[in-house]
């Protein structure tokens, strides 16, 4: 494969044929959408972050006459409410919602996509709810491991992209950044709005500009949209310096007996600075059976062009069931 455009294998854009709002608990209301074939094969897409927001690129992974493509923004992200809210917002909460969103909806079973945090939460879905699962398409895989934290957030990443990094540090004085997931999560949930928005900007800038395989400035002022940055890093780093509210470090890996009969599609950016490829290799181990293809010119982010070509061909694939 060969680098080229993500439009040469995505599916054409297409409207939602419906959405709504979704009261989930006495404090979270979901947004939620619905496009292509209403009476298709249910997918449902989860985004990352977690705390990103979908957004209508989304539902280009899958093909609109066959599936029923279900959106949903997790809690205190996008369109749900209340904006970056942390209270009650947990990885359980959220397999929870997935759930409820899956019975409000009249589905029985459906294929489970999701990249980055999105492939956390449809692990933890997935190994909580198999029966619910026909098939898994994973992309960068993250199980927020203590190790994969420190790589992005404290030391690793850092060596590459040693330019970002000091926009990255700037906010943090020099006697807190000896942990700066700790030290930005002050800041984000603190009384003082300028230092949050301005914590918040510097946080999302870091991961945007290192998605991609080459720097794309464009992806990087997405940092400057101070509700989404709010959101995004608010809610990150919430669950992070929280561990992802994981029993134990590796849970998600420790379980994938749980799972090894579902069908499933990984693939993973060999240059993936943000989710590193050892974790994809790692659950590739313990699950053997899963198609596993590490994609040579790619970094993280999903609309690279052979890792948006793979994803396609597995929601193809994956049409039949």
């Amino acid at each position: 494969m060969s680098l080229g455009s993500a439009e040469d294998h995505l599916y054409p854009e297409v409207d939602a044929y419906d959405h709504g709002r979704l009261q989930v608990d006495d404090l979270h209301e979901i947004y939620y959408e619905q496009s292509g074939n209403p009476s298709g094969k249910p997918v449902v897409f989860l985004h990352g972050g977690p705390g990103s927001g979908v957004t209508v690129h989304d539902r280009r992974f899958f093909d609109p006459k066959v599936y029923r493509i279900v959106l949903f923004d997790q809690r205190g992200a996008g369109r749900s409410t209340p904006n970056a809210e942390l209270k009650d917002n947990t990885t359980w909460h959220l397999v929870a919602d997935i759930e409820k969103i899956r019975k409000h909806l009249g589905i029985d079973k459906w294929v489970v996509f999701g990249g980055s945090w999105g492939s956390t939460l449809a692990l933890s879905y997935a190994e909580t709810h198999p029966d619910k699962v026909k098939a898994l398409i994973l992309r960068g895989i993250f199980t927020l491991r203590r190790k994969e934290l420190l790589w992005f957030y404290q030391d690793g990443a850092s060596h590459l992209f040693p330019d970002l990094w000091e926009n990255y540090l700037a906010p943090i004085p020099d006697v807190e950044r000896h942990d700066m997931m700790s030290a930005y999560y002050r800041r984000l949930t603190g009384d003082d709005e300028k230092t949050k928005i301005q914590c918040a900007r510097a946080w999302s800038a870091w991961e945007c500009g290192t998605a991609k395989l080459l720097i794309d400035e464009s992806h990087i002022q997405k940092a400057d949209e101070d509700k989404w940055a709010v959101q995004f890093a608010r809610i990150e780093c919430h669950y992070f310096v929280h561990g992802g509210f994981f029993k134990c470090d590796d849970q998600l890996i420790r379980d994938v007996d749980k799972i090894r009969h579902i069908p499933c599609t990984i693939v993973q950016g060999r240059y993936d600075v943000v989710c590193p490829a050892r974790t994809a290799w790692d659950l590739h181990k313990k699950w053997p059976e899963a198609e596993f293809y590490m994609v040579s010119l790619a970094g993280h982010a999903s609309r690279e062009p052979d890792t948006a070509a793979l994803l396609v061909q597995a929601a193809d694939k994956y049409k039949s069931l």
